[in-house]
């Protein structure tokens, strides 16, 4: 699996994504049951609130391989700064919207 990472702008200050990348890695968090092979083929940011450059970001990547899009925990869960994205549900759905039922979403990493 190709996947590529969307991550909250408003948390680059405070997270270099190590512990995305050590999930991925390790399987653990939200790819503790994948089987298949695990690929990052990018990370990059929602582009700031509220979200809506997101899906560019998406459409490179798919473009780029991915055949996965997971937003990082710091979208959904809030992690590290302890505040959860308030569009977080609807850049989900723009992002489906773009991406088709064929690529698979996830809501988190770690």
């Amino acid at each position: 699996m190709k996947i590529g990472i969307i991550r909250c702008m408003q948390t680059e200050d405070y997270c270099p994504g190590t512990a995305d990348f050590m999930a991925v890695k390790n399987r653990s968090g939200a790819f503790s049951g994948v089987t298949e092979e695990l690929e990052i083929i990018g990370f990059c940011n929602c582009g700031g609130c509220p979200g809506k450059k997101s899906v560019f970001r998406v459409r490179e990547l798919l473009k780029r391989g991915a055949d996965a899009i997971v937003l990082a925990s710091c979208i959904q869960k809030g992690t590290p700064i302890g505040y959860p994205c308030p569009f977080a549900e609807k850049m989900k759905s723009l992002i489906r919207k773009e991406t088709g039922e064929n690529v698979r979403i996830f809501d988190y990493t770690h």
